[in-house]
């Protein structure tokens, strides 16, 4: 027997929404994310709209009105999503109006026109996987205290 479609409505908002593996949330690759660049993998995943991986933006003036208005921090988000093989970029941005396009791993590559050459040859499907954990910003507390009692070298 099928729904009633008088609960239809009832079960989620409308609109959008971003599927994120538990797969991608509990690997080492995110877990050794900054807050930053977690916040920012949610808002570049939300471009995706079923048939375009590959070409999500994360230039300053799509991410404006998102609330991302610093390049600095951009660009220290983008570097640090790629290194952990979160993303990957597909064509490489230029001056004066041409931002770079990037796909998320844990989804396939949609084939789309304008992507670099080699770009989708490179592309690996669930590259986060393999990806080396990220070095910790910070030390640790116990790093810390370990600096404090080494005696100082004369």
């Amino acid at each position: 027997m099928a729904k009633a479609s008088r609960y239809k409505g009832q079960l989620r908002d409308a609109g959008g929404f971003i599927a994120i593996p538990h797969a991608v949330v509990d690997s080492a690759a995110y877990r050794g994310l900054s807050v930053h660049a977690r916040a920012f993998l949610i808002d570049v995943a939300r471009q995706f709209k079923g048939s375009n991986n590959g070409a999500l933006l994360c230039s300053r003036a799509h991410m404006a009105p998102l609330g991302w208005t610093s390049n600095d921090m951009l660009t220290k988000c983008t570097r640090e999503l790629v290194a952990a093989k979160l993303l990957h970029q597909t064509v490489v941005g230029h001056r004066p109006n041409k931002a770079a396009w990037f796909a998320v791993t844990w989804l396939g590559l949609d084939r789309l026109n304008g992507f670099d050459h080699g770009a989708a040859e490179s592309f690996v499907r669930g590259a986060y996987k393999h990806a080396d954990p990220l070095p910790s910003p910070k030390p640790s507390r116990a790093q810390m205290y370990d600096r404090w009692r080494a005696p100082a070298a004369a």
